[in-house]
């Protein structure tokens, strides 16, 4: 993995498994966000093993499982603007959701999805 804002460790899994890789594209998409609102971005949950996705709720065929999704802050930015420009930005593709608190983002391969 090579980034100039993201360490690998950022995606770590939340359980403490070791489980802490992301797919490159996803890994682009997140420094096109950083570039974009010229800010920090935080990465709340990248990696989650089975385990720890069953505990917290998260999707069967979660992406988050296969180091493709990134829940996200944007320092400063409310998480309806990172979504407007998510939306904007890669229309007709990915994963976007849109949270009170925090912006999801996914490369999924099986046509896009909006939340």
């Amino acid at each position: 993995m090579k980034s100039q804002h993201f360490s690998r460790h950022e995606f770590a899994c939340s359980c403490g498994c070791g489980f802490d890789t992301v797919d490159a594209e996803t890994l682009a998409v997140l420094e096109d966000v950083r570039e974009h609102f010229a800010t920090p971005v935080v990465v709340t949950s990248g990696c989650r093993c089975p385990t720890y996705n069953a505990r917290v709720g998260g999707a069967e065929h979660s992406q988050h499982k296969l180091g493709r999704a990134a829940d996200i802050q944007v320092q400063g930015v409310d998480p309806g603007e990172v979504h407007r420009y998510l939306v904007s930005q890669y229309p007709g593709q990915y994963g976007i959701g849109s949270y009170n608190t925090f912006t999801h983002v996914d490369t999924r391969s099986n046509g896009p999805a909006r939340w």
